[in-house]
């Protein structure tokens, strides 16, 4: 039987604690001391093993992205993302042609069917656009931003064989309503984005439904004392989980604080957000057609528009905790636990339990580095 060995791992419900962890079946069989006939999965003495982290919204990685719309394009972005310590994400599009994003949500369809054992999980997708608001595109291209439609919103969720998670939208464009509404009765998680939302809008949103916030802070109207916009409607409502982009470009340090005072801790998740540039060196590349520019870990348009990060996974956990001075526990729970109850699948993932999926990153403790990542009992990444 596969296993670990006296190891530092973080265990649902007791913290860190020296223990061995059997695998059998790509499953967690058993986490206690002294568990006899290992096949061991040998661990540096100063690492600590974490639970698979969870991406909901990343859009590419390694040269390339999800509106590729190809099975390739999806096995680079599952393998690179590998070895930040992600054994699971949302594949994210973007506001696109009808035909484009039709191109990569059936990519999808196909390689989740394939079954692939290599790399990260494709979870499902996460629909990006095209139903936001023209004033507030961000990087995404205005030219096809779309009126929200349940009847395309039928069509997308069934060229991705089901497989749609999350739809970021913004809900004070006329037809929100009836979309929010179809998203709830269908199991999707509606998030707000791009948007110029009020508290009023933000208000009867969470009455159709409506349980997320898409990357918190960016491309949404900020909060003002005479009307808290969907910043201010993010802090105050409970219901609403609140993505962040931790690289310290996106969102400060500050402004993460200020959010995570302000929320019940299961509700911040760490995302990336993170485009095909990824892993790749300083220079050019492209987001939905549109030239971007790295430079010095920043993604910006020509104009200056951040485009997406290059932040890995990995990282955005130690920026948490070294920047904004929060508890290592604290940061592995929004890159792991929320993100799995945000998407309905902590029975299965997101910690480490008996029963649970054998999902683990394994860290140097020091520096945060991904020693290895473990995925259904297999090593997906070894460094």
């Amino acid at each position: 039987m596969l296993g670990l060995k006296n190891v530092n791992a973080y265990v649902e419900g007791k913290g860190f604690i020296k223990t061995d962890i059997a695998i059998d079946g790509g499953k967690i069989s058993a986490i206690a001391d002294k568990v006899v006939d290992l096949e061991l999965i040998k661990v540096d003495e100063n690492a600590i093993v974490v639970p698979g982290f969870i991406d909901e919204h990343i859009h590419g990685a390694f040269g390339a992205d999800a509106m590729d719309g190809s099975v390739k394009a999806l096995s680079d972005i599952a393998n690179a993302v590998a070895s930040e310590g992600t054994t699971g994400f949302l594949a994210t599009t973007m506001t696109q042609s009808p035909e484009n994003i039709k191109n990569a949500l059936s990519a999808v369809k196909e390689y989740i069917e394939s079954n692939c054992e290599n790399g990260a999980e494709v979870i499902g997708v996460h629909l990006e656009g095209p139903f936001i608001s023209p004033k507030h595109v961000g990087a995404q291209p205005l030219e096809y931003v779309a009126t929200p439609s349940k009847e395309t919103m039928k069509k997308y969720v069934e060229y991705s064989g089901g497989n749609v998670k999350i739809v970021s939208l913004a809900p004070e464009v006329e037809g929100a309503e009836e979309l929010i509404k179809y998203l709830r009765e269908n199991g999707i998680v509606a998030s707000i984005a791009h948007t110029g939302a009020k508290y009023k809008d933000c208000e009867n949103a969470i009455k159709w439904g409506m349980t997320n916030v898409t990357h918190t802070y960016n491309a949404q109207s900020g909060l003002h004392h005479r009307d808290v916009g969907v910043v201010g409607s993010a802090l105050l409502f409970d219901e609403l989980s609140c993505e962040l982009i931790c690289d310290l470009i996106h969102v400060s340090a500050p402004a993460i604080k200020l959010v995570v005072k302000n929320k019940k801790s299961d509700k911040v998740i760490l995302i990336t957000d993170a485009m095909r540039a990824k892993h790749l060196p300083d220079g050019e590349s492209e987001l939905g057609g549109q030239l971007v520019i790295v430079k010095n870990g920043e993604a910006r348009l020509v104009d200056g528009t951040l485009a997406g990060s290059v932040l890995k996974m990995n990282n955005a956990v130690k920026n948490v905790v070294e920047s904004v001075g929060l508890s290592l526990e604290t940061a592995i729970e929004f890159a792991t636990a929320n993100p799995a109850k945000n998407l309905g699948i902590y029975d299965k993932v997101g910690s480490i339990k008996e029963g649970k999926r054998a999902d683990f990153a394994i860290l140097n403790k020091d520096t945060f580095e991904v020693l290895a990542t473990i995925r259904n009992g297999k090593i997906i990444y070894k460094k």
